[in-house]
């Protein structure tokens, strides 16, 4: 007899939940046969880590007058963002940001799927699942387990996001209608939901169990279709994560037990709101919940029923039999020997879980648990894991043993040397690896070939590693590390600097090393400094030699030479000859303590403007205006700049064009 579990919805029809809502539903499918593994569908639990055999959709939501329609489409596989897979091994661990519950079955299988998305815009998402139930097989379930998440987007109940789940029987075109739900959100949290502790708006109902019924449609095709919308606007959002049970069985949990039992639990469908257990004519009541303990058991052939009675709205009313025989038996199965990388790889050891079996794991050490079915293993170093499994009961215990060989790569990266350092300056930096079978080195992402594998001098600035591939097949990459070698700066010759005397004028070395000294410290009010102050009582000429070290030890020697004046002078010609022979071809302002000229005009006797300097103080006048050339004769200049003190200086004077 088969197990159907029900979980319950805890929901009425006429109570469909409000605002914003976001779907976690983890479908957990038990279908029953009497061979364990051929009558299973292929790949209805995900187990292949794909979506092979199941059909993807994509579409949209609208409300249409007063409905809300869901329009869907064949994708072709698949997409992004819409329908996704999601491995235990990696997913472990992962809780629902809104309820805190995991997101993985509890049920223990390695895969499950998410259809939607959170980023709204009245999107739709589907999948389907067709399979034909078994010739002569009239006892037949689904089971599926959800949790739930609701936010309040205080639509009116066709606008509202919603989770669609369709049982067909495609044989008759007849829809099942005690196996087929719309979830909405609209109204107040129903009984078993609580308030996210994240968002007063959310609503949320961790993992709870739901059967479909499939009694008595032996031979009948079946389509499973599942889907997900969004609200018709565009800011709220559902979406599902769908789980599959990879076990299929033709009884209760219980019905077969062990000879060496000294108990048995038979556990009915899950969530179902009333349990009643009889014998087999009726006539006495064994128990009221989900699970009827006998202790000790009942002889071999013992038949028991269960009246079954659903929440509001969600499943039929149902009495199923079970025939206890004392003829199970149960085998170990630790997995394949595997190899790791250890300190980075895993595995997953055991396989899915079997109902009314108790699993134990020894030893502890790298398992992510000792009490479930199919750990996750991380051992540091090469260790055999012992399974043993019994029944609940205490029975037909049996052992099996995996051996998980942690594979360790040494990926010890050592620098002889300094990791920056001129080049002149006789250091150098050398990587070493320990000997190893493959060493493939990288400078900046690319690959470098050496003569020693193990070993490599540093001729490049960049950023190193290497990637190590041991004789297990383990490649593992080394930590990097970054090289500089620097080339020295050339020195240079600064711009010649004026002072006048007993007045302060900073000077500036170049600021590209960690360090600067000036030599000699004559005049200085510092000399390891960047700007040092200049001052001289007397005029003359001084010559500094700043000598700039970097932190890798570049040396670089730079030179300054700085004249002190007693005033600032200008010095402008008073004649030129602008016939192109190279010799005073040009009129400009010789300055000597001007930092900047800020005014050169020359007029001619008319007083019109004929030459005004630029920014560029370093422009002269040609002798021509607007193109044309000047005739010779007087012309009057004027000048204004701004000294090395800080002051304005004003000159004029003449100047005379000869041709």
């Amino acid at each position: 007899m088969f197990i159907c579990r029900l979980s319950n919805l805890l929901m009425n029809n006429n109570q469909l939940l409000a605002r914003k809502f976001y779907f976690l539903v983890f479908f957990a499918f038990f279908i029953c046969a009497n061979d364990l593994r051929a009558q299973c569908p292929e790949n209805i639990d995900f187990e292949h880590g794909d979506f092979s055999n199941w059909s993807c959709y994509t579409g949209y939501v609208a409300a249409v007058g007063t409905q809300n329609v869901i329009t869907l489409s064949p994708s072709g596989g698949p997409v992004p963002g819409q329908h996704a897979i999601y491995d235990r091994v990696s997913s472990s661990g992962l809780t629902d940001p809104y309820g805190g519950f995991p997101v993985m079955s509890p049920n223990g299988s390695r895969y499950s799927m998410k259809l939607g998305n959170t980023t709204g815009g009245h999107q739709a998402e589907g999948i389907s699942y067709e399979f034909t139930i078994p010739a002569g097989q009239n006892t037949y379930s689904l089971i599926y387990m959800y949790a739930v998440v609701f936010q309040n987007p205080n639509h009116e109940i066709y606008q509202q996001p919603r989770l669609e789940l369709e049982v067909m029987n495609v044989s008759d075109n007849q829809l099942i209608e005690c196996s087929s739900f719309t979830f909405a959100p609209y109204g107040s949290p129903l009984p078993g939901f609580f308030v996210s502790p994240q968002d007063d708006s959310v609503w949320c109902k961790a993992w709870t169990p739901v059967s479909i019924n499939l009694n008595n449609k032996a031979g009948k095709t079946i389509r499973l279709f599942f889907k997900t919308a969004d609200c018709t606007f565009n800011k709220h959002f559902g979406y599902a994560y769908i789980d599959v049970n990879s076990g299929c069985s033709g009884e209760f949990t219980g019905a077969s037990y062990c000879v060496d039992d000294t108990a048995v639990n038979v556990v009915a469908p899950y969530g179902y709101q009333n349990y009643k257990w009889f014998n087999s004519s009726f006539t006495q009541v064994l128990g009221d919940q989900q699970t009827l303990r006998l202790m000790p058991p009942p002889s071999s052939g013992t038949l028991l029923s269960v009246e079954l009675t659903p929440y509001n709205g969600y499943g039929c009313k149902d009495t199923l039999f079970a025939r206890l025989v004392d003829t199970l038996k149960l085998k170990a199965n630790a997995g394949k020997d595997a190899v790791i990388c250890g300190g980075t790889g895993s595995v997953l050891l055991g396989e899915n879980p079997k109902d009314g079996v108790v699993y134990s794991w020894s030893p502890p050490t790298g398992l992510s648990s000792v009490d479930i079915s199919n750990p996750i293993a991380k051992p540091a170093f090469p260790t055999s894991y012992i399974l043993t499994v019994r029944s609940s009961g205490g029975g037909c215990r049996n052992t099996d043993t995996v051996f998980i060989n942690a594979s360790v790569v040494d990926t010890t990266l050592l620098l002889l040397g300094k990791n920056e350092f001129c080049s002149t300056s006789g250091d150098s930096a050398v990587l070493v690896l320990p000997a190893s079978n493959t060493i493939q080195w990288y400078l900046d992402g690319s690959a470098v070939s050496v003569i020693k594998p193990n070993r490599l001098k540093v001729l490049k600035s960049g950023t190193y590693y290497a990637s190590i591939t041991n004789a297990d097949g383990c490649v593992l990459p080394t930590r990097s590390e970054k090289i500089n070698i620097e080339q020295p700066v050339p020195g240079i010759a600064y711009p010649l600097k004026y002072a006048l005397q007993n007045t302060d004028v900073q000077l500036q070395a170049r600021s590209f090393g960690i360090s600067a000294f000036w030599s000699p410290p004559t005049y200085l009010s510092g000399t390891s400094i960047v700007n040092p102050v200049f001052n001289r009582p007397d005029e003359g000429s001084q010559r500094y030699l700043i000598t700039i070290d970097t932190k890798a030890g570049c040396r670089t020697v730079d030179t300054q030479f700085v004249n002190t004046i007693k005033e600032v002078k200008v010095f402008v010609p008073n004649a030129f000859t602008p016939n192109k022979d190279g010799l005073n071809d040009v009129f400009y302002p010789v300055t000597i303590g001007i930092k900047e000229v800020q005014v050169f005009k020359v007029f001619n006797r008319y007083g019109q403007e004929v030459y005004s300097m630029g920014a560029d103080s370093n422009e002269t006048w040609d002798g021509k205006f607007k193109g044309i050339q000047q005739d010779p004769g007087n012309f009057v200049w004027y000048f204004k700049g701004v000294g090395i003190d800080d002051k304005l200086y004003f000159f004029k004077g003449s100047v005379t064009l000869i041709r």
